[in-house]
């Protein structure tokens, strides 16, 4: 793809902004309901015509976990949507997420269908040490990593940091898959059930330029091409435990601690075990570890995720024109037929 290659995209009309989809994570908790109240407000205020504002969605997606302040009730949300779980047989003792899932994607989908809403911005917090990263599914998404681009430049003092899980739509499993295009917003480091106000405001200036460029995009501005770094998950790494107990015999090593998206290399410390002994990393290549000694990862066995960078050429966009618009629509009634 050639980086001054303008690329028309379809127009955003529709925008979800989603907090709460695990519980304990209050700074999207808190940003969505100021934006909830701010809302009526903000609609009354009149925009200019050929602006075509994008009609923003705000979504606190798990509110019974809200409530207790836990990540989950029954199950993690943010497991939820896949194409099996979102589609499959629902018994009469259906954990409530999965409930909860389904109208989720029924509010903002049908995830993979042209109903679905055009961006999906997922609130999160993490306790590890990670600055603000955008976590998306796909590493030639133009408008996600557009969008991260224009906060880098916005926020030059906010380290940032955009990580892709290469997993198929039917696969991709968190609530931003359910969006034409989506992406999480993790921001941290933040302890699960606090609110820390450096952490929020971050999300809120980060949410701010999100909605900004989509305005932007909308209103016909000519974005330029460049680079972004990306970080693609390459694998998870457990704590060592007793094999029989199958009880953590380690902690983080305190070198490692705190250094996410620090190279890890061969024979670099990785676990310091309770008894006071080094574990090194033995893989064979160096990587860059993330969600280092992340709370919510205990119960599913991961003490860090390794990720590998590359820089990805992405080309200069702009919003389509009604013209390519209705000759898009027409190409995807006539595959339908087909």
């Amino acid at each position: 793809m050639e980086v001054d290659q303008v690329v028309p995209l379809p127009r955003l009309p529709r925008v979800a902004v989603c907090g709460g989809t695990h519980g304990n994570e209050l700074s999207g908790v808190y940003l969505v309901r100021e934006l909830l109240k701010l809302q009526r407000e903000v609609m009354k205020k009149k925009q200019e015509e050929d602006s075509k504002p994008a009609l923003v969605l705000l979504v606190l997606s798990n509110p019974r976990a809200m409530q207790q302040c836990r990540r989950y009730v029954d199950t993690d949300l943010n497991r939820c949507f896949t194409h099996a779980t979102l589609n499959g047989p629902l018994s009469d003792m259906a954990p409530y997420e999965i409930i909860r899932a389904r109208e989720l994607n029924a509010l903002l989908g049908p995830k993979g269908s042209p109903e679905a809403v055009d961006l999906v911005c997922d609130l999160h917090n993490t306790t590890a040490n990670m600055g603000l990263c955008f976590i998306g599914y796909s590493d030639c998404d133009w408008i996600c990593l557009h969008i991260f681009r224009h906060l880098q430049r916005e926020m030059p003092d906010t380290p940032m940091r955009f990580l892709h899980f290469d997993v198929s739509n039917k696969e991709s499993y968190s609530l931003d898959s359910v969006g034409k295009h989506g992406f999480a917003m993790e921001i941290g480091p933040q302890p699960h059930g606090v609110v820390r106000s450096n952490i929020y405001t971050a999300m809120k200036v980060g949410v701010q330029h999100m909605l900004d460029w989509v305005r932007l995009f909308n209103s016909g501005n000519v974005f330029e091409g460049g680079f972004v770094d990306v970080f693609t998950m390459v694998k998870h790494i457990d704590y060592p435990r007793d094999s029989e107990t199958r009880n953590i015999t380690a902690a983080i090593h305190p070198c490692l601690q705190d250094r996410d998206f620090c190279l890890l290399h061969p024979e670099d410390p990785l676990f310091q075990t309770f008894s006071g002994e080094t574990v090194r990393y033995k893989g064979t290549e160096p990587l860059y570890p993330f969600f280092i000694n992340e709370c919510a990862y205990y119960e599913k066995g991961i003490a860090l995720s390794l990720a590998r960078k590359r820089r990805v050429t992405i080309p200069a966009i702009r919003v389509q024109t009604e013209q390519e618009q209705q000759a898009n629509e027409q190409g995807f009634a006539s595959e339908e037929e087909e």
